[in-house]
């Protein structure tokens, strides 16, 4: 059974940021399989379903982004899910906004949602599909820039990334994650 966590930040006030395409591309993902996020568990929403014939949990932890990792362990812990079943989902200031990259190992990259997922569960190997953000101009804060919403001449990019990620995570489903990469990444 695959469990896949979309990362991002709990509440509406963080509802259309760059920071939550985690979070987006899960509700979209739901929706696509008629799949339903039920109350708080394990400091997140989870909803549980099928995509085809396999079985799938989807996780949004309401631990603010960086304390994701606390939501991951405590799911780990009490389900003993495996970390080579998880997919991780989550915005990218080095993919260029409208695209994703998938890779299965590597650090934190300064994502501190990333960073505390590694520090919990003490490995930096695990699948991950990044979502492009690009980068802000020269003198934007970076906080302030994956905090913001994303501008309407964005919206079609979004659409399309967030389509292309659901598509991924549900090709890697019936394939291997290299699999998987070699269709998505290009």
């Amino acid at each position: 059974m695959k469990w896949i966590v979309g990362l991002g930040n709990p509440g509406s006030n963080y509802e259309k940021t760059r920071h939550n395409v985690g979070f987006m591309m899960l509700d979209a993902l739901a929706d696509r399989h008629g799949i339903k996020f039920g109350p708080s568990k394990c400091k997140a929403l989870i909803g549980e379903g099928f995509i085809g014939s396999d079985k799938v949990v989807l996780i949004k932890p309401m631990t603010y982004m960086n304390l994701s990792g606390e939501s991951v362990r405590a799911y780990m812990d009490y389900y003993k899910a495996k970390l080579e079943d998880m997919i991780v989902v989550y915005d990218d200031l080095d993919t260029e906004i409208g695209k994703i990259r998938l890779r299965y190992q590597g650090s934190a990259g300064g994502h501190n949602g990333i960073k505390s997922i590694i520090q919990h569960t003490g490995i930096q190997v695990f699948d991950r599909i990044r979502m492009g953000i690009s980068r802000p101009e020269p003198g934007f804060a970076i906080v302030d820039y994956v905090l913001s919403n994303f501008p309407k001449k964005e919206n079609e990019l979004l659409k399309h990334m967030i389509e292309q990620a659901c598509d991924a995570a549900e090709f890697s489903l019936d394939h291997t994650f290299e699999q998987t990469m070699a269709k998505f990444n290009g």
